[in-house]
């Protein structure tokens, strides 16, 4: 376990520049490609997450590694421009060093975003879906070691992982924005090599309608911290088994870019009734 004063320099170094948070802050982690939601935010000011004592570095493409404080609908965010990812070589506990240090500033409602391959074929490219529930297929867990009770318990629940509530408000929210919000079981998986025709008719056999390499992580870590989540995933490709087309990197950012502003109009909706 990620021991509480490992978070706490870094803390007081981020409050030392941005000034205290508002009690209902609300934090955000802006997935692959998807950074470009730190310019919708007003009154905006940042630090590099470099600049801060402890934190790991992010190398991931698209991953820019700052934190943005600003608002967005009239609701203070506090946004990761980017993640860390196990792929990287990071263990489970460097990987949810984000949102526990999101946490250590008093932030109770976390917004996660990524980029998703489509498992289920009614899914468009480019579209977004909103988690419903994961499966944890990475094989590590950010809670694996000594517990320490002051952040959550030894055994947390996780029978309602994703906040029924924000969910309600999530669809409420794309109904009146006019956009198409899917709904399904994230997969999430070690990587960074892409699916084989046969691992992604795997997955939809275990009930999974997209796959991605992150979010799992912080997920497990923000519900034992007794934050309440809402998960979205930008859709940038579609995996179908029977005519697998190539992806490359490049496809993916281009794809999340386009879909950058679906998601920033989605969020802005979202927020003032988180």
């Amino acid at each position: 376990m990620q021991c509480p004063e490992d978070v706490k320099p870094a803390v007081r170094a981020a409050l030392a520049e941005l000034g205290r948070l508002a009690a209902d802050t609300v934090g955000l982690v802006a997935g692959t490609g998807l950074a470009g939601l730190a310019a919708g935010l007003a009154d905006r000011q940042e630090i590099a997450c470099a600049a801060l004592p402890g934190f790991p570095k992010a190398t991931a493409p698209g991953h820019e590694g700052r934190l943005v404080v600003g608002t967005l609908s009239g609701r203070q965010v506090a946004l990761f421009t980017g993640r860390l990812h196990l792929y990287e070589g990071y263990s489970p506990h460097q990987v949810a060093f984000g949102v526990r240090f999101l946490a250590g500033l008093g932030v109770r409602t976390l917004v996660l975003t990524n980029a998703a391959g489509a498992l289920d074929p009614g899914f468009a490219a480019g579209g977004l879906m909103r988690l419903t529930d994961h499966i944890n297929l990475t094989g590590r867990n950010p809670l694996v070691g000594p517990n320490d009770e002051t952040l959550g318990p030894r055994f947390p629940d996780m029978s309602r992982t994703y906040c029924p509530r924000l969910g309600a408000v999530a669809d409420q929210a794309a109904l009146r924005c006019g956009l198409r919000l899917e709904r399904g079981v994230y997969a999430g998986v070690l990587g960074p090599s892409l699916e084989t025709p046969a691992e992604t008719r795997m997955l939809r056999l275990l009930g999974a309608d997209a796959v991605g390499m992150s979010t799992v992580t912080e997920v497990i870590a923000a519900r034992h911290l007794g934050l309440s989540v809402l998960a979205i995933s930008c859709l940038t490709n579609v995996n179908l088994p029977d005519c697998m087309a190539e992806t490359t990197i490049e496809d993916v950012l281009r794809t999340a870019k386009r879909a950058e502003a679906d998601l920033t109009r989605l969020l802005g909706a979202i927020l003032p009734a988180c």
